[in-house]
């Protein structure tokens, strides 16, 4: 059975496990939400770990995920870590009834997000799936204006998401160079671009996927040398959506571009753009843009009615406090939300097809999601 919140209690307890992009994002997110408060800390050093716990004035300290699930005051958790480490301690999580907040890409593979997603209803917890680009304002507008049909029939989707976070030849090896690690650009951000496109689109029904690596090797710091490099840093994508729209994505890490994240949508009655030319920083600066049929594009303001209420320097604690917001909605009124297990595991199941494309040079169908849930592929 899932934690259940004592009605006398102010704040929900949470156990934040993985302290790189935790401690930058999770931590500051739960501390600035009203109602969730960090009960515990996992690192795998446990000196580590009561380091990060002094510092954040985080009463438990643990370094093995069954101390964290054992605490009592820990109703829920949020896991940070790298993607092979997702399965086994977001079933852990599960098993134990706590609630479940998920960094992306859910998993190394579909069939494990699925069993996730089974076991989450099965135990009647509240699990959500990090995709923030939901919660960011000129997003939200974006969907709005899409849902009132604002560019009409539509005839063309173009997304260009390209950064240079992987661009530097002297960054490190690391788990992100391995593919049996979920490394590479398209779990990074084809993850995301999957699921917004699912959001604000709709479902595909077939895609075709290429995938290169530009830098193919990278000095593996534990022992000095270069090791290669056997994941992407570019993804070119192909889809054609449930409602026969195309829609072509160019996705890179390891370029140096002004247009930094780009969407472009053209319909019979309109025109709409997103885009954000924010290279540090991957939430803040979004704008939306909008025109007619022969008119010029003009920008559309952002309402103050989905402006972030709060603001942070880094974007991502913007865009993830609302996450949270979802999350803990979810759980007091034990309802369903979205982005939960399910929104995960489509987005896995477009990057396991993307990397069936890729090595057999062709196009790939999408099964339905309700029928790939209930049936497998």
């Amino acid at each position: 059975m899932p934690s259940q919140i004592p009605i006398n209690q102010n704040k929900i307890g949470v156990a934040v496990i993985g302290t790189g992009f935790g401690q930058k994002v999770h931590i500051p997110g739960f501390t600035a939400h009203h109602r969730t408060e960090i009960v515990a800390v996992y690192h795998r050093d446990i000196h580590q770990a009561q380091t990060i716990a002094h510092t954040h004035n985080i009463p438990h300290a643990c370094d093995n995920i069954t101390d964290i699930l054992a605490l009592p005051a820990v109703q829920a958790v949020s896991i940070a870590t790298p993607p092979f480490l997702h399965y086994e301690m977001a079933r852990a999580v599960l098993q134990a009834g706590k609630h479940l907040l998920l960094e992306k890409p859910t998993t190394l593979n579909v069939l494990e997000a699925k069993e996730l997603y089974q076991l989450a209803q099965a135990q009647g917890v509240t699990a959500i799936v990090d995709f923030e680009f939901r919660f960011v304002p000129g997003w939200q507008l974006f969907a709005e204006l899409l849902a009132k049909n604002y560019v009409g029939n539509k005839r063309l989707i173009k997304i260009d998401w390209l950064g240079s976070s992987r661009a530097d030849t002297e960054r490190p090896w690391n788990w992100y160079s391995c593919q049996d690690q979920g490394g590479g650009a398209l779990g990074s951000l084809g993850s995301h671009a999957f699921d917004y496109i699912s959001w604000l689109f709709g479902p595909v029904s077939r895609l075709n996927a290429y995938l290169s690596t530009a830098i193919p090797a990278r000095v593996d710091p534990s022992i000095g040398e270069l090791k290669p490099v056997n994941t992407d840093d570019n993804c070119l994508l192909s889809l054609e959506l449930a409602d026969g729209t195309p829609c072509q994505v160019a996705i890179s890490a390891v370029v140096y571009a002004s247009r930094t994240h780009w969407i472009e949508v053209y319909g019979d009655r309109g025109t709409l753009v997103l885009g954000s030319e924010n290279q540090k920083d991957y939430i803040h600066g979004f704008r939306v843009w909008g025109s007619q049929p022969g008119q010029p594009l003009q920008e559309i303001e952002i309402p103050n009615r989905l402006v972030f209420p709060q603001h942070h320097a880094d974007g991502r604690i913007c865009a993830f406090t609302r996450v949270v917001d979802q999350w803990v909605q979810g759980i007091e009124r034990q309802q369903p939300i979205v982005p939960s297990l399910r929104e995960g595991v489509y987005s896995q199941l477009l990057m396991d097809l993307s990397h069936k494309s890729h090595t057999t040079s062709s196009w790939v169908d999408v099964p339905n999601l309700e029928k790939f849930l209930t049936d497998g592929v």
